[in-house]
């Protein structure tokens, strides 16, 4: 290898680095910044962030990685940030004070405890600020994902299917909110606590079930959003704040739910179902962990849909197989979220287990039962059940009708692959 190729290796090398960095340090260090500045100067914040970032891919190929490069990340961004205090006019007269302030608080990392549940507490007041019940829940999304994750406009867009324009526009129209509202950079007082985990706990599940359950595109799995939402909520459920048996619970779902990534796809990233997977591929510390998560979430008297759900995935999860799974006692869970939630997808996943209770017919007739819902007009899962329904009573025409409807209504590529081999299935 010549010298030129050398460089180009450990230039993307770097790249990969400052990119990995980036991803897990950025939340930390805007969090921060944005408490000392203040929530209404959150774009200062991010901005210098970013130039940080600019400066390692700059300066780090030609002078060599730090040797503490999550140091030299904090430290840089806080010389920024002094900088841009001694430009501006509006902070002269409190420059000193913060700038202190930055000293104290963006230390280069070490392994004191304290440090890192400031830095924890940090970011756990913006999660809560991002998910604040005056800003729209589509901004609430957009606001996570950019300010805790680390995900670009372009990133964010791709992931929900929207422009780039809608959501550079939520993300402005977010912060206008924040600064009119003048809403702080805090975690909530006790009396409004439980209202505002409500939303947080909601927003970190949307962003679960989009990464585990893509609505279009190439993949079917975005796990980066998956590992965000499972980090977040971990943070969450870790601190005080939101030490609370419902985040245990929904902790414990997101935790069985990803246990079996590594088995939804098989080597072609074609879709399995739970009946087709290979379970040995499941990753079981995960599901330990869920099961950790699932007895604290024990606590108290509260028996909240998530407790439900993560009973549910927790009954996959220990099943030896998908014919000795717990049928029963899965569709009296179901038959709980029913009386909590009557939503077209949880009707539709009691019908599914109603079917292996008691037989195909009873379950064809649950789906009748809700056939008249709006949601199931769109929902391509509605016609697939359907359809195999008809193939385990032997009836593969039908079945085949319902695939084809199902083809009209599919979003990601693995899904309608898959629904092309049940069709063909049917065919011969």
């Amino acid at each position: 290898m010549n010298s030129w190729q050398s460089h180009k290796t450990e230039s993307a090398a770097v790249n990969q680095l400052v990119d990995h960095l980036f991803r897990h340090q950025a939340a930390k260090i805007v969090a921060t910044l944005t408490r000392i500045f203040g929530i209404e100067h959150l774009d200062l914040a991010e901005d210098v962030v970013q130039e940080t970032l600019l400066k390692a891919l700059r300066q780090w190929p030609l002078h060599g990685v730090p040797q503490n490069p999550g140091g030299w990340m904090l430290q840089t961004a806080k010389n920024l940030a002094i900088d841009v205090l001694r430009r501006e006019a509006s902070f002269r007269g409190k420059a000193e004070a913060i700038a202190y302030q930055l000293e104290q608080d963006m230390r280069a990392p070490s392994d004191d405890a304290p440090e890192d549940n400031e830095l924890q507490s940090d970011q756990l007041a913006m999660m809560f600020t991002c998910c604040h019940p005056r800003l729209p829940r589509e901004a609430q999304i957009a606001l996570t994902l950019k300010t805790l994750c680390g995900f670009s406009v372009t990133e964010i867009a791709k992931a929900f299917l929207a422009e780039e324009a809608t959501i550079a526009q939520r993300l402005v129209r977010a912060k206008r909110k924040i600064r009119e509202e003048k809403i702080s950079l805090a975690l909530p007082e006790a009396a409004m606590l439980s209202k505002r985990l409500e939303a947080v706990l909601e927003v970190l599940y949307l962003l679960f079930n989009e990464g585990y359950n893509a609505h279009a595109g190439e993949n079917l799995v975005r796990q980066d959003l998956c590992a965000e939402a499972m980090r977040l909520t971990t943070l969450l459920a870790d601190h005080p704040a939101g030490n609370k048996p419902k985040a245990h619970a929904m902790l414990a779902l997101m935790l069985f739910q990803a246990s079996r990534l590594p088995a939804r796809v098989d080597g072609d990233g074609n879709l399995l179902l739970l009946a087709e997977q290979n379970r040995s591929l499941w990753d079981r510390e995960l599901i330990h962990l869920g099961l950790y998560h699932l007895e604290l979430s024990a606590a108290g008297e509260e028996l909240s849909e998530y407790h439900l759900q993560s009973g549910i995935a927790m009954l996959h999860a220990v099943a030896p197989s998908y014919e000795a799974t717990d049928w029963p006692r899965i569709l009296t869970y179901y038959d709980d979220l029913m009386a909590l939630n009557r939503s077209p997808v949880v009707a539709l996943n009691r019908a599914v287990a109603m079917a292996m209770c008691r037989g195909a017919e009873a379950g064809i007739k649950e789906l009748e039962s809700i056939r008249p819902l709006p949601e199931m007009q769109s929902y391509y899962l509605f016609p697939a059940t359907f359809a195999d329904f008809y193939w385990q009573l032997g009836k593969p025409k039908k079945a085949a009708e319902h695939y084809q409807q199902a083809l009209t209504l599919v979003g990601t590529k693995p899904e309608r692959r898959f629904l092309l081999r049940k069709l063909e299935r049917c065919k011969t």
